[in-house]
């Protein structure tokens, strides 16, 4: 594996060998010295065009328990007020020695476009494209679930026969694209929920359920509710008549999660509009994962970053 662009360029074996990767890394946690000297002497760009916080400290901190060299890029205040290109941007830091530029980008297929257009030769990981892809976040979400449900006989295997449900702001998420098709790779079945003007153009295609009706798919009893985040910033124009009636049908709020079997785990890939789509009783709960997603980001990570700096070549 060269680049990371999407979850739905990976086959099942390289995604449970990945998960099992951060497995491993995850164990790191417990030595006296929490470092590896795995990465030592590469250089890890983060070239990140969008603001994010928890993923690009995520990817920062993975990179340094892999010992490597760590340059962290932010557009904003950079040279591209100054009209410098993409192109540009990434070949100057390059020449600075970079071997895994990890891009983040408001435009999808941005990371596509470094990793295939011929300006580097970096390994290209995506940290998050548009409305495209956000591969590593579905795989700390898979990695997370699995963890959760299997605890030490989690390696080797996918996610055969757990429902997950998908809820909210599915047309705009780039986190529900990539979860979508890797949980179908690893065999969960995934239910979308959202308003009919939030549920993406073409959704009969995907290899999903789609309801609009939250409380009807509470009461199959899912394995896992992921909430997703309504991302007025993605909006042009009016998709529900106010935030109080989305909450009303689509929020985990107390009453639903009071409702919830007791088995259900509830994810969340963060940040959370507490009040609007979770209320605080979910997400603190003790069968929330928020917090376990935010910790296993950085295994995975660590695992996405050795296996595209080795180019495929396995462990």
């Amino acid at each position: 594996m060269n680049h990371l662009l999407g979850t739905d360029t990976l086959s099942r074996e390289e995604a449970v060998s990945l998960l099992d990767s951060a497995k491993e890394f995850a164990r790191v946690a417990d030595q006296k010295m929490p470092k590896l000297p795995a990465l030592r002497a590469v250089t890890v760009v983060n070239l990140f065009f969008e603001d994010s916080t928890r993923t690009r400290l995520s990817f920062e901190a993975a990179a340094k328990k892999l010992s490597a060299d760590v340059i962290t890029f932010q557009g904003q205040g950079s040279s591209l007020s100054k009209g410098e290109s993409l192109k540009d941007t990434a070949q100057t830091l390059e020449a600075m020695g970079a071997k895994v530029v990890v891009v983040r980008h408001a435009s999808s297929g941005a990371a596509h476009r470094l990793a295939h257009s011929g300006w580097l030769s970096s390994s290209v990981v995506n940290a998050g494209d548009g409305t495209h892809q956000h591969p590593t976040q579905a795989l700390l979400d898979a990695y997370t679930l699995r963890e959760r449900l299997y605890g030490e006989n989690a390696a080797g295997v996918g996610l055969d026969g757990v429902s997950v449900a998908i809820v909210g702001d599915v047309a705009h998420s780039r986190v529900a694209r990539s979860n979508v098709h890797l949980l179908h790779l690893l065999g969960a079945q995934v239910t979308l929920v959202a308003p009919r003007t939030l549920a993406p153009k073409g959704i009969d295609s995907w290899p999903v359920n789609y309801d609009h009706d939250f409380d009807r798919v509470l009461n199959a009893g899912p394995d896992a509710v992921m909430m997703l985040r309504v991302q007025r910033e993605r909006m042009r124009g009016s998709y529900f008549p106010s935030p109080r009636e989305y909450t009303k049908h689509f929020a985990l709020s107390e009453d639903r999660f009071a409702a919830l079997p007791e088995h259900t785990l509830v994810m969340h890939p963060g940040p959370m509009n507490r009040g609007v789509e979770i209320s605080s009783v979910a997400a603190d709960s003790p069968r929330s994962t928020i917090l376990d997603q935010v910790t296993n980001g950085v295994w995975v990570r660590m695992a996405v970053l050795y296996q595209v700096s080795r180019g495929g070549q396995t462990a």
